[in-house]
């Protein structure tokens, strides 16, 4: 699994000039099973993505989120194992 920490680079009228495209990119990649849960940082200088698959992976998918693309963010891929999860979800361990 990976943590997906996005950072807005310019003004947030850019973000939200791309934002649309960038909601509809996450339901896809909820669809297709790569992102568990998503959000904004607080304050709103960028957003949290958890996500599964190995960082090669994860790296490859998130440059075609539409903040990077655009370049009104940029994206740190973080791996980890979780060893620990709240009931309910086991799957995610190991």
């Amino acid at each position: 699994m990976c943590v997906v920490v996005l950072t807005y680079v310019p003004d947030l009228s850019a973000v939200d000039a791309v934002l649309d495209l960038h909601l509809e990119w996450l339901r896809r990649q909820y669809a297709e099973g790569r992102v568990l849960a998503s959000g904004r940082r607080s304050p709103r200088t960028g957003g949290v993505l958890i996500c599964r698959g190995e960082k090669d992976t994860i790296d490859r998918l998130v440059a075609t989120d539409p903040f990077v693309t655009s370049g009104v963010a940029t994206a740190d891929v973080i791996s980890f194992t979780a060893s620990m999860v709240a009931p309910g979800l086991t799957g995610l361990v190991g």
